[in-house]
């Protein structure tokens, strides 16, 4: 598991889980109760990313079901008026000068509309926080997965989403894949 035990960015979890067998989930569960005893401030989260612990026990409350995506690699092009550019620096401390990150926002004229982020680690490019608007969602996920596969050639991509979001991607052309949960507990 991949554990952070500082405050982590909102919307970040300070948990990941990266295996599921039996022993990575007795030792996954003892991490966390270590982490319930610190003095971790504000509310924090556990990524369960195999849906394989039940932490409502231990003070948690599910705050997000999802399900693991995946690109089938898209060629062409995305049929939509937004503008996209890639970010290379911000307010926000993100690696921009990292090779293997990519922050991407589309605009209508000077109005930033939708969004995304793009991260490459172990054979793999991960989508995550993507913004837009419902009428342009299918579309904005498009253009992010092509964007994808422009700037990390041959890399799959992956991601989670749930609700009208997963909707959106798969009707862009993402596959579904397991499902996943995020859990979330407020520190006493």
């Amino acid at each position: 598991m991949w554990i952070n035990a500082g405050e982590a960015p909102r919307f970040y979890p300070n948990v990941v889980t990266l295996a599921r067998d039996a022993a990575a989930i007795a030792e996954q569960l003892s991490n966390i109760e270590i982490l319930q005893k610190s003095n971790l401030p504000g509310r924090w989260a556990v990524k369960d990313s195999f849906l394989a612990l039940d932490l409502s026990r231990r003070g948690f409350e599910v705050l997000q079901e999802a399900s693991w995506i995946r690109s089938v690699m898209l060629t062409g092009s995305s049929t939509t008026d937004i503008d996209w550019h890639r970010e290379t620096e911000g307010k926000a401390s993100w690696p921009y000068q990292d090779a293997n990150f990519a922050m991407f926002t589309g605009r209508r004229g000077f109005r930033v509309v939708a969004g995304g982020m793009l991260y490459r680690a172990a054979g793999v490019v991960g989508l995550s926080n993507v913004v837009a608007e419902a009428g342009d969602a299918v579309a904005v996920w498009r253009s992010l997965m092509l964007l994808a596969s422009r700037t990390f050639p041959r890399s799959p991509v992956v991601g989670y989403e749930s609700g009208s979001e997963l909707a959106a991607a798969v009707d862009a052309g993402f596959e579904i894949g397991d499902p996943l949960r995020i859990w979330v507990r407020a520190r006493e």
